[in-house]
């Protein structure tokens, strides 16, 4: 039985799963149910958060349904199928011609998708940047070659005309292995590591049951992290409790560091995904390190160093970025503790 109702926001669908369709996969029965919806347009919808089963959100298309189950679908309002531009302040650090490189800020969703089809850098970028866009892939858009997830701050480059993009993308394949690309991050961890410095060498995948987040597998791609410790921080009782690693990637995979540094046993202090069971930790801090982590509600990551040769001329091009305001307290937290 399919219900549903409608208002300007979208359309709320309800299904009860019936007798002979008990245990199968989630997105199998959703596309028999609304062939009117694709199976892409499904399974982002799952991913999004979307789609309900017993009044809880379900994320993974795999999951098996039963009998009985009431399953709930918000479909948003349809939304225009090219993203268009929408006046949101960007921070920008540089621009000329083919390249802009702007300071991302917590909270800002790089590229429209499932849940986040306005607001985004996109959005900004084709509003900031107007008819000096060429047409990447037939539209009048910036070339996104890298992405920041949406609570990571920090330096980014966009595009501007097709030759950039080729040029930029080139260079973001190559990771520096033979050019001057560099990206560089600064990230608060728990703990402290028993060495100065190390490389994470570990392939990641989508992982086999939360399919919002990565893993490292071994049927993943190649992933490489260098990192170095830039300080370190002591707990109320006199023992290390946390780190600032400074990050440089050789590759760039979904969540990479975040990954790569829980895998070796030191999370990002805030990353509710890759670092719930370190939440404990907070209890080893000061009074002010727990209200300023308190405070962050994101993952202590910030995108701190960027290099790059120019698509036009190849003049090695590098920027800085500060920590942001609200890592600057936690660190600054930290070191009052000790």
């Amino acid at each position: 039985m399919e219900q549903g109702s409608s208002s300007n926001s979208g359309q709320k669908l309800e299904i009860i799963v019936a007798g002979d369709e008990g245990s199968v996969r989630l997105d199998r029965m959703l596309a028999v149910r609304l062939p009117e919806l694709s199976r892409s347009r499904l399974k982002a919808l799952i991913l999004a958060g979307s789609v309900t089963v017993k009044s809880a959100p379900v994320r993974d298309p795999a999951y098996h349904v039963n009998a009985g189950d009431t399953i709930t679908i918000d479909v948003p309002e349809a939304v225009a199928a090219e993203p268009s531009g929408e006046d949101i302040a960007l921070d920008i650090v540089y621009e000329d011609d083919d390249i802009i490189v702007i300071d991302k800020p917590k909270g800002l969703v790089v590229h429209p998708a499932a849940g986040h089809e306005t607001g985004t850098l996109v959005n900004a970028l084709i509003a900031h940047c107007g008819t000096s866009l060429s047409g990447i892939g037939g539209v009048r858009r910036p070339g996104i070659v890298h992405r920041l997830d949406k609570d990571t701050t920090g330096l980014m480059v966009a595009a501007k005309n097709d030759w950039a993009h080729k040029s930029l993308t080139e260079q973001f394949a190559d990771h520096g292995r033979t050019g001057a690309m560099r990206r560089g991050y600064m990230a608060l961890v728990w703990d402290l590591p028993n060495r100065q410095r190390g490389t994470v060498d570990a392939p990641i995948d989508r992982h086999p049951y939360a399919r919002e987040k990565m893993a490292v597998r071994e049927s993943g791609r190649e992933a490489i992290t260098h990192w170095e410790i830039q300080e370190s921080f002591n707990g109320r009782d006199s023992k290390p409790v946390a780190a600032l690693l400074a990050c440089q990637l050789e590759t760039g995979r979904t969540h990479q560091i975040r990954v790569h540094l829980a895998h070796i046993g030191h999370p990002l202090l805030g990353d509710g995904v890759y670092g719930p069971h370190f939440k404990t930790k907070a209890s080893h801090l000061g009074p002010a390190s727990q209200k300023a982590l308190a405070a962050l509600g994101r993952q202590a990551l910030h995108a701190y160093l960027l290099a790059l040769e120019h698509p036009r001329n190849g003049a090695v091009l590098e920027w800085i970025s500060d920590l942001p305001e609200d890592l600057t307290s936690l660190r600054d937290s930290l070191r009052a503790t000790q």
